[in-house]
């Protein structure tokens, strides 16, 4: 996370209304080696306090959940892009990267297999909403099978959440004209993504 307090200043629920929004991360896991990495999708609770997601069985952060909970990161990566110093129109500027990311921390807990069901369910349906008005896709529609085969491969997990760090690096330390310039400059560059949405959200920082 960057260390300058300007740009941590965002709320709470904000913070949680764009993971939810997004609804994919990185998983992290300490270990006495590399770190354990997986690129989920999730769910959170209407209270923003849990999340429900899976993991391939044979993923090495399900064998060390077998052993008991875990403490964890889900890391929630959004807009960012490449800001040139000329972009500004003012002196004395450096080149920088601005972004928005947040940081769930909490515990990471294996489910009994019966939950996962419903927690499949309920996560095609959240991602299936945003697709209207095309009809939303069931599991239904899958045989039984195939079903089956795909259920002995994954597993339920439950993703209790204790912290919330966000870093929303949106030029807010910059005059707010010299910040509209460079947002007016970053829709249409090439470095980065989702640079258009990154620019709005420059316009509108505080």
């Amino acid at each position: 996370m960057h260390p300058n307090p300007i740009f941590r200043k965002t709320d709470v629920q904000k913070s949680l209304d764009f993971a939810n929004a997004v609804s994919f991360g990185t998983l992290c896991l300490s270990t006495d080696a590399a770190p354990l990495i997986s690129h989920i999708p999730f769910q959170l609770s209407a209270t923003g306090t849990t999340a429900d997601l899976h993991l391939v069985r044979s993923n090495p952060i399900t064998r060390r959940l077998q052993q008991g909970p875990l403490t964890a990161t889900l890391v929630v990566m959004g807009p960012h892009g490449y800001i040139s110093p000329d972009w500004y129109e003012i002196e004395n500027q450096v080149p920088t990267w601005n972004y928005v990311s947040v940081h769930l921390i909490g515990t990471l807990t294996l489910l009994d297999q019966d939950c996962l069901p419903p927690i499949l369910d309920a996560l095609s349906d959240h991602f299936e909403a945003q697709l209207a008005p095309k009809p939303i896709w069931k599991m239904a529609k899958v045989e039984t099978e195939s079903i089956e085969k795909m259920f002995r491969q994954i597993v339920p997990c439950k993703f209790d959440i204790s912290d919330v760090q966000s870093t929303w690096k949106l030029g807010q330390n910059k005059p707010d004209a010299a910040r509209h310039h460079a947002a007016d400059r970053l829709e249409t560059s090439v470095l980065g993504a989702e640079t258009k949405q990154l620019a709005k959200l420059m316009r509108d920082a505080k």
